[in-house]
């Protein structure tokens, strides 16, 4: 793109300038107002206590921009004069507001015209300019002898750093060039920053360099992170490359490419048409080049590539000016490459949790269906789907294990929140100060330990579904607040004042008789009832039927897979022992009896030695032992301790440590008890 090219008359710029310093452009669009002042809000912040917090806004209005003054303190102005009301702005008005003045120009090499300052005479004769320094001491310019015939090539220039990017008061003797260099800087990093791709920035970079210099050919060069050996020129790849006055880009020579980055410095050479390490060869060995520019990219100081410029013609040949503009270009040119970079790292990150985000959804959407075919399970998976589609609180209640988890992770993902989080608390699990936090949230100091502000299961679980298990388990005072929020009401975070409303279905779930507990005095009636909108009764497994064969099967093909070991199945006699076994741990008892026994089993199949069961009574029984068949059998009670501790040792496989465990007496005590009924493996 051509700089100097015409610019449209909607376009516009403010120039925020300091003294003799501009600080910043901002960029005028049409359609939206540019709010000036010392308040944050301000699209302009002026940093001054003489300005108010909003005191001004530009705005296009019937094709023309207007400056209003928003009634401010110490007043707008423009040309010296105190503006009231609205102002027409033309192009190259100065607008003053406190300490910090804005140029208006439609285009931007307007702001950097040449101010005319009387000339004085140095002691040697020659003219300057008052204040102003003749001498570059950065540069190491060696004078070039002419012979009358080909000049010699030769470095004239190594630079460091660019003149744009240091403080006022260097040599100011080329102030109109400089003064469109900028312009052009400016327009470029515009154009550098709206691109989205690593080419095109390359590509936009090496037009705004060849468009704005004495070159006509050019590549832009990256390093290569894989690469680790000494870089002879070849290893660069080219991004980008254009050449206007010959057909094809020649590469940069390799002992100019070392000598950049090895050093660091960029080069401006000149009069290079003869020179081997300074030219650039084409296939037949010829050098076209007459001058040459190599500047080095810099990311947090390391050099990542190159800019390689050269011109063809003798007539146009780069200078030094060229040498600072392409240094100021390479440091933008670093800064879009490294955004870019940013921003893809980010996209791609961002791409990958959303990808893992979809595949957890699904996998625990696959991990809420209820497994098996009784008709009590099905009557279950009926009031799923009726509970789901609505906003009400629901209940579930149900003995420990039988999974009422799982039946609110399906009520979650069959409801229109399934987009949303399932966020689960156990209420047994905390003590009454940390169950607070864990619910609403704290702020950092509210106590010791809280070093910074925690959200809460509250404001996590918003817009989605909230499962707090063993609800019964929860303080009175705790109770009032958690009922508060339930109504709707807005919280407070511990230790906060600031009100938090939040969008979320709660689920509450336990075993414990609510109704008792409301009698006690240790539930609360009003929030019993507003918990119990909708209440399902999940039924314990011993009344399932042959769901446990099916879920038994499930969990053996879910935990072969997981372990790599593939099993035949149960035996006869391992699904008779299931089928008669009352599981008053219910459905987690069962997972970790399989669990372990495919973890443990020997044989191809499951058998019953490979199950762990108990003796123990389920929470719907007394703690009676039930005979076997539920037939009578008169038995003393020495033969029924003989017969339970014989079948507990068979079960354990005569781990003497489980089985006094599961008996409830000591190590000891079972092998006295062992050695007087004679028991062994045998018997």
């Amino acid at each position: 793109m051509t700089l100097n090219a015409a610019t449209h008359p909607m376009q516009a710029y403010l120039v925020i300038t300091e003294g003799a310093k501009w600080t910043d452009v901002f960029r005028l669009q049409p359609g939206r107002t540019a709010t000036i002042g010392r308040a944050s809000t301000n699209q302009i912040v002026i940093k001054d206590e003489r300005c108010s917090r909003n005191h001004a806004e530009v705005f296009l209005t019937q094709s023309q921009w207007t400056l209003r003054d928003l009634d401010s303190r110490n007043g707008t102005f423009v040309k010296g004069n105190r503006i009231r009301g609205d102002y027409a702005l033309q192009a190259g008005d100065i607008v003053r507001i406190a300490h910090c003045q804005l140029a208006f120009v439609h285009d931007l090499t307007q702001a950097f015209a040449e101010t005319p300052v009387e000339p004085t005479v140095r002691d040697d004769g020659e003219d300057t300019v008052a204040g102003m320094r003749a001498v570059d001491t950065n540069d190491s310019q060696l004078p070039v002898e002419s012979t009358g015939e080909t000049e010699a090539p030769l470095i004239t220039h190594r630079r460091d750093k660019t003149r744009f990017l240091q403080p006022p008061g260097g040599d100011e003797s080329a102030i109109p060039r400089m003064g469109q260099d900028a312009a052009k800087l400016c327009r470029l990093a515009f154009d550098l920053a709206s691109q989205g791709d690593i080419t095109k920035v390359a590509r936009t970079a090496l037009n705004g360099l060849i468009d704005s210099t004495h070159v006509d050919a050019g590549a832009i060069l990256l390093t290569s992170p894989e690469f680790k050996g000494e870089y002879t020129g070849t290893e660069l790849q080219i991004l980008a490359s254009r050449s206007d006055r010959r057909p094809t880009y020649h590469r940069v020579s390799k002992f100019l490419a070392n000598s950049v980055l090895h050093d660091g410095e960029a080069v401006l050479a000149r009069n290079v048409e003869d020179d081997r390490q300074l030219g650039s060869q084409d296939s037949k060995g010829e050098i076209h080049s007459t001058g040459v520019i190599c500047a080095p990219l810099r990311q947090d100081g390391k050099i990542i590539g190159l800019i390689h410029l050269y011109s063809t013609a003798s007539e146009r040949t780069p200078d030094p000016e060229d040498l600072e503009f392409t240094l100021a270009v390479a440091d933008n040119l670093a800064l879009a490459l490294r955004s870019l970079s940013r921003q893809q790292e980010l996209a791609e990150n961002l791409s990958l949790s959303r990808t893992e985000l979809v595949q957890l959804r699904t996998r625990m959407e696959a991990e809420s269906e209820l497994v098996g075919s009784s008709p009590i399970l099905a009557q279950l998976q009926s009031e799923i789907s009726r509970a789901a589609p609505s906003r009400a609180t629901v209940l579930i209640r149900g003995e420990s294990g039988v999974g009422k988890e799982l039946v609110a992770r399906a009520i979650h993902y069959n409801s229109p929140r399934k987009k949303g989080p399932f966020v689960c608390l156990n209420c047994a699990a905390l003590s009454e100060s940390l169950l607070e936090s864990e619910l609403f949230g704290h702020e950092r100091g509210a106590f010791t330990g809280a070093t910074e502000r925690k959200i809460g299961k509250f404001e996590a679980a918003h817009q989605g579904t909230l499962m707090m298990d063993e609800i019964g388990e929860m303080s009175s005072s705790i109770q009032a607040k958690f009922l508060r929020v339930l109504e709707g009401h807005q919280f407070e975070r511990v230790g906060g004042n600031q009100a938090v409303k939040v969008d979320v279905r709660v689920i509450a779930a336990t075993n414990r008789d609510l109704e008792k507990a409301v009698t006690a005095g240790t539930f609360r009636r009003d929030l019993f009832f507003r918990l119990r909108v909708v209440e399902i009764q999940v039924p314990p497994l011993r009344k399932r039927g042959d769901d446990v064969l099916a879920l038994a099967d499930y969990f053996l093909e879910r935990f072969s897979q997981e372990t790599g070991r593939r099993f035949r199945g149960f035996t006869p006699e391992a699904v008779e022992s299931m089928r008669r076994y009352r599981w008053p741990g219910n459905v987690r008892e069962l997972k970790n009896v399989i669990e372990r026994a495919v973890v443990l089993s020997r044989g191809e199949s499951i058998g019953v030695e490979d199950l762990v069961l108990t003796s123990l009574a389920t929470s719907g029984e007394s703690g009676e032992i039930p005979p076997p068949n539920n037939v009578y059998e008169p038995l003393s009670l020495e033969d029924v301790e003989r017969r339970h501790i014989q079948a507990t040792l068979k079960a354990t496989g005569w781990n003497k440590s489980r089985a006094a465990s599961i008996l409830g007496i000591e190590r000891t005590t079972l092998d006295r008890k062992i050695a007087r009924y004679q028991l062994s493996h045998s018997s």
